[in-house]
């Protein structure tokens, strides 16, 4: 998925091309589109959180249950992560993707039709597997476009989409859920998963004519901007011997930055399952209300991301980024657990958590490139298995903060839980990683 560069070829190329403007028309180029699908994707994603109070209510679930459900999306994911990933590399980004997004906006919409507990957990699997090797794949495909100098903004960018999905998504579920309840007498949460799921076929199908799988195929750059986007990628991709999956394994530190990873889920599914359910039961009682305030962490993580983002490229420190980001979400997760019955500190809390953990996602996916750079099907691979292991955390977390819930009737030991994990995910940065990883990018 690449084109050859001839060090001539580049020579005569390079002192007539522009990087950064190359950069900003490739990013202007594929980044709305891209940004757009993730936000649906995210959205897809903590919908539950916002349906969760009607969806108890009509289906007779226990918190535990609720968690169960939640979860059950990461298990289905999970699974099916790594071949997703695989087979976008064999038949490229834009086929796999277009068909990903499609398949997840039916079984998104099919939540219309659940009545049943035991159809809830089957759906919220079938939702997970449709939905496995997006994230992963949209990662991959930007490594194919971006010099390694670039991934840390432009990944910031991608992730941005995800703020906005809370940003929009939480006051938008908030009226539709309070307005649309009992409209052609169906419940409002019916209408949030149908109104998540129909505009994802669309834009599989924009996606299927619109993306480029190579470089080589974009029309709408020059020969010599090709030749020359492709050489300023090609110039830091260390490790071009390992072709496999298996070789990608092996490396020194795959291992560690996946379990950090792991914890990192842990922390962001707490906060994206379980945002609305702690505003609740600090008082506050109108969905529409609910979803104002739900948006708060998103606003300050879109913030972060941006701002984060830029720094980490300019200094070419991923790592301390990563690991200051993620301190700032295990203070936010320990004072929300302080101040869980005071509705104006429990709102600063969680704008610590979406300060940190939300904007220490993209952070964080600025590390696995710098391993995995030019091993072919092995970066597909690797990066989808780091983000598979990741997404167990959205196994964990549901389930142990429901589970807390149910037994002690109070959220607050689980986030101290969180904010423990979360501190171990900075420190094992630290001193965790090898020498490869500690090292400040070059532009």
């Amino acid at each position: 998925m690449s084109i050859s560069v001839s060090t001539a070829d580049v020579g005569t190329s390079a002192a007539s091309i522009d990087e950064k403007k190359l950069i900003s028309k490739v990013a202007w180029r594929l980044m709305p589109l891209i940004m757009v699908c993730y936000l649906f994707a995210f959205f897809d994603r903590i919908n539950i959180s916002f349906a969760k109070f009607q969806l108890q209510t009509d289906l007779g679930l226990s918190n535990t249950a609720y968690g169960l459900g939640a979860g059950l999306f990461v298990v289905g994911y999970v699974l099916f992560e790594v071949p997703s990933n695989m087979m976008l590399y064999k038949v490229g980004a834009r086929r796999w993707i277009a068909r990903i997004m499609m398949s997840w906006g039916v079984a998104t919409a099919l939540m219309i039709f659940v009545t049943t507990e035991w159809q809830f957990y089957v759906l919220r699997f079938l939702i997970g597997a449709m939905e496995a090797g997006f994230a992963p794949g949209v990662l991959y495909y930007l490594t194919l476009w971006f010099p390694q100098n670039y991934r840390g903004r432009i990944t910031s960018t991608l992730f941005l989409a995800s703020a906005f999905a809370g940003l929009i998504g939480a006051p938008v579920s908030g009226l539709v859920l309070g307005h649309m309840d009992g409209l052609f007498d169906v419940r409002g949460w019916h209408w949030l998963f149908l109104l998540g799921g129909i505009p994802c076929v669309g834009l599989g199908l924009v996606v299927f004519f619109t993306l480029k799988d190579r470089i080589a195929d974009a029309h709408w750059l020059s020969a010599d901007e090709q030749t020359y986007l492709a050489s300023r990628i090609a110039s830091h991709e260390p490790n071009q011997k390992h072709g496999s999956l298996l070789a990608a394994l092996k490396l020194p530190g795959f291992a560690m930055l996946a379990f950090i990873y792991f914890l990192i889920q842990v922390a962001s599914y707490g906060l994206n399952f379980w945002a609305p359910q702690l505003i609740r039961s600090a008082g506050t009682e109108s969905p529409t209300i609910i979803g104002l305030l739900t948006a708060v962490p998103y606003v300050c993580g879109a913030i972060s991301m941006l701002v984060i983002g830029r720094l980490s490229d300019a200094t070419g420190e991923r790592r301390k980024f990563v690991c200051g980001l993620i301190v700032v979400g295990a203070i936010g997760f320990v004072s929300a657990g302080i101040f869980a019955n005071h509705t104006v500190f429990l709102i600063v809390s969680l704008a610590l958590m979406g300060t940190g953990i939300i904007a220490s996602i993209p952070a964080f996916w600025a590390l696995p490139p710098k391993l995995l750079a030019g091993a072919g099907a092995g970066a597909a691979g690797g990066i989808a298995l780091i983000n598979t292991v990741g997404q167990m955390g959205g196994i964990v977390s549901p389930v142990m903060v429901g589970y807390i819930k149910d037994f002690t009737g109070s959220t607050t030991p689980a986030l101290y839980i969180i904010g423990a994990t979360s501190l171990i995910a900075a420190a094992l940065l630290i001193w965790g990683l090898p020498e490869s990883l500690r090292t400040r990018d070059k532009s």
